[in-house]
């Protein structure tokens, strides 16, 4: 299937699972994946039970593409598991859509969804034999490890077993027949919160906008290391490994929607205050500030109340763009950017900007809103980014390009500057990031602006500056294996 350019950083997914009597389970998963689409907009799939067996329901789009009332009508159970998948390691292909099912020794079922990267999946796979080795992601490995594990102790203590064999970013659900399971990597690398519904009952969820979409109010985060369990007793939790808190940074900068709630502080609050320190870090005489939308918004007004420049919305955005697979034509090949964003020539023309965005990744999108701004008659273009430069490659979840794909990590930003044909270029200072979040810098991962990797990366990939750790399955294909309804 043919797939549009990856001109910035995308994050691999986002997980949602629920555990409750007298709710309608399946709907209360699509309604949270579709607060979650942001995270992905591969594949979308549900996971269902009513404590006898197992219902799996994926396949290639978005959500609202993917299930409908009568397919959701089938899916029948009080506990279940979502996931939106955007590939990091695989291809984009219906094999690949999550959640993963597996059938253990025993007969029983098994269905597993995980946002995050793991960085020994080869030396796991090898492990594991020719059943690993088939494997195309590492989301499937994780199931096929589990299933297997599940030969000599119960489905709880084998994903404790699971989870301190491997290593990387994990945010995981998982359930069996009739109980459901959350995991964070010892790293906290991606988020996960656990909510509870108001008639009983839990949900756990990448970010807590999919807790308020359907009802439910947070309670509070998976910590690193941690296992919870949600069955007919209520929840409980288990801890498999010491915290040694390292959370994704480029959340707050990019990923999270802006009303997702960390301990410390809402996005959207912290986004604003990216906006201000850019304001007294990097000033500009200028007459507009106006955002790159979406990520790019609350900083834009952060930075116009601090700078007392006027806030504008000089872009437009298509809210109906996703992926595409249609290719355009020779004489519409420079759409890029179009597509997305329109310009207000009339809030444009004769002002000079100052544009504030999130990041600069590959550089091709920031050159060519450059161009657009001043094809629409803007006197000055004044880039300001609310993260420092990327300079390494993401090993940890998110897709962002090799290291010698990154713009930042063979330029200077005078260059990349003039790469992407700006009046002047400023980023957000490092420690500036870290102060936005509320939390310490020793707690954040940062390795994708200072190269340092809070889990050690298998040096030939650090080197080579690559993601893609398992190979894609030979002859995949898109059309469902048996007993899974597509």
């Amino acid at each position: 299937m043919p797939q549009t350019p990856r001109t910035g950083a995308r994050d691999e997914c986002g997980v949602f699972a629920v555990y409750a009597r007298g709710e309608d389970i399946a709907k209360l998963c699509f309604y949270g994946l579709y607060a979650l689409q942001h995270r992905g907009q591969e594949s979308a799939g549900i996971a269902v039970s009513d404590g006898a067996s197992i219902l799996v329901s994926k396949d290639m789009g978005l959500v609202s593409q993917v299930f409908n009332e009568p397919r959701l009508a089938t899916m029948q159970g009080h506990l279940g598991i979502g996931h939106v998948r955007y590939s990091t390691t695989g291809a984009s292909t219906w094999d690949n859509a999550q959640p993963a099912f597996k059938v253990t020794p025993a007969g029983r079922g098994l269905a597993l969804a995980h946002n995050g990267n793991l960085v020994n999946t080869a030396a796991v796979a090898r492990d594991l034999g020719p059943g690993g080795q088939r494997c195309s992601t590492d989301s499937e490995l994780l199931a096929t490890l589990l299933a297997g594990h599940t030969a000599d102790v119960c489905v709880e203590d084998a994903l404790v077993g699971v989870c301190r064999a491997v290593r990387g970013a994990f945010s995981l659900v998982v359930m069996d027949e009739q109980t459901v399971y959350g995991a964070r990597d010892p790293h906290g690398v991606r988020p996960l919160v656990v909510g509870r519904l108001p008639r009983g009952g839990y949900v756990l969820a990448s970010e807590t906008s999919a807790l308020d979409i359907v009802g439910a109010h947070l309670v509070r985060d998976v910590e690193p290391g941690e296992l919870v369990t949600v069955d007919e007793r209520g929840l409980r939790s288990r801890r498999f490994a010491q915290a040694t808190p390292s959370g994704c940074l480029f959340e707050y900068v990019y990923v999270a929607r802006p009303d997702h709630r960390f301990a410390e502080t809402t996005v959207y609050a912290a986004r604003r205050r990216m906006g201000a320190m850019l304001a007294a870090e990097a000033p500009v005489d200028a007459d507009l500030v106006i955002p790159v939308p979406d990520s790019g918004t609350a900083a834009a007004g952060g930075y116009a109340e601090a700078s007392g420049i006027p806030y504008a919305e000089g872009l437009v955005k298509n809210r109906y763009v996703g992926r595409t697979f249609i290719s355009p034509s020779p004489s519409l090949r420079e759409l890029g950017i179009r597509l997305k964003l329109n310009p207000l020539r009339d809030v444009l023309e004769g002002r000079r900007l100052v544009v504030v965005d999130d990041s600069i990744v590959r550089g091709s999108t920031s050159r060519q809103l450059v161009a657009m701004l001043r094809s629409s008659g803007a006197a000055e273009v004044h880039l300001r980014i609310t993260s420092p430069p990327v300079r390494n490659p993401c090993f940890y979840g998110i897709d962002m390009a090799t290291r010698a794909e990154l713009l930042a990590a063979g330029l200077t930003i005078g260059q990349i500057r003039d790469f992407v044909g700006a009046d002047s270029l400023a980023y957000l200072s490092l420690d500036a990031l870290v102060a936005t979040t509320r939390r310490p810098k020793s707690t954040l991962c940062r390795a994708c602006f200072d190269g340092q990797y809070p889990i050690p990366v298998p040096g030939e990939q650090a080197a080579a500056g690559k993601d893609v750790l398992v190979r894609p399955r030979a002859g995949s294909t898109d059309r469902p294996p048996a007993g899974v309804q597509a």
